[in-house]
């Protein structure tokens, strides 16, 4: 990110891209990177295989995942680098969203272990909106008015969301598997501190409880169990990182039955108990 700039404080950047000739291999490191095709066709090559690009098409590429364009056509793209904190740092609805499940986490990770070829495909009307947007960022980024930093901020989470919706209403090209990966995510995002089941999570996703184990094997290498589970405890280290609340209420704000579980399962996880973490910190 200090390539891009050298702001600290605001490790951020978003610009125009217009390849007249090839990119060759590279990898970003230490940010994420969202790539917008604004005009023309490519060739993208990730993990050696090769994906056709073209206008209206939006895709995310993690930091260490090398990746190049190949056979630029009147291609014109935007490139907005961020630090993953960024999203992270949203409200907990962003996280419930098929299409921000989809296009932010999912695909990006799957890009980094194995060829991946899933991307949005927006229409021309919702490529003007998102064109209209970049140009606006891009004037507060080149001009720095007061204030532009939480400016670009709030314009970037704007970005985010409308991508993730067209990503939910997009029609062709998508796997299916991934949206239903997405959906039972979601699903657990928005539940986990309810007692929620296996069946229940299938059928929040529209598939059955086999091809839901299925599915998550395949892409996250765990169950979705074994996912929620992980997910209550990282609750569970927020909350006493960040408050001063019981064990027994920790365990019942992240879904777990009871604190003496919530105890157990902390320490097989960490090797410390949830007392002894709180003081560590």
């Amino acid at each position: 990110m200090n390539w891009f700039t050298r702001d600290e404080q605001f490790p951020f950047f978003i610009q125009y891209g217009g390849h007249e000739e090839e990119m060759s291999m590279h990898s970003h490191v230490d940010f994420s990177e969202l790539v917008i095709v604004l005009n023309g066709h490519a060739t993208h090559i990730i993990q050696g295989e090769e994906s056709f690009i073209k206008k209206g098409n939006v895709f995310v590429v993690n930091g260490d995942t090398p990746h190049a364009y190949m056979a630029p056509y009147d291609f014109r793209i935007c490139n907005i680098m961020y630090k993953p904190e960024m999203l992270r740092s949203a409200g907990p609805d962003l996280r419930t969203m098929n299409g921000y499940q989809a296009l932010f986490i999912l695909e990006p990770y799957l890009r980094s272990i194995n060829p991946f070829k899933s991307k949005l495909n927006m229409s021309i009307a919702g490529l003007e909106t998102v064109a209209a947007l970049i140009a606006a960022m891009i004037r507060e980024y080149d001009e720095q008015p007061p204030g532009y930093q939480t400016m670009l901020a709030s314009r970037f989470m704007e970005l985010v969301v409308y991508l993730s919706r067209q990503y939910d209403h997009q029609e062709q090209g998508v796997d299916s598997s991934l949206m239903h990966l997405a959906s039972a995510i979601s699903y657990i995002e928005d539940h986990y501190r309810e007692q929620i089941t296996l069946e229940e999570i299938a059928a929040k996703s529209d598939i059955s409880v086999r091809h839901l184990n299925r599915i998550f094997r395949s892409y996250y290498k765990t169950t979705p169990i074994a996912y929620l589970q992980r997910l209550r405890l990282q609750q569970a280290c927020t909350l006493l990182k960040e408050t001063n609340g019981s064990i027994t209420d920790i365990s019942y704000a992240c879904g777990f039955n009871d604190s003496n579980y919530l105890t157990r399962q902390f320490k097989k996880a960490y090797g410390l108990s949830p007392k002894a973490f709180r003081k560590s910190q």
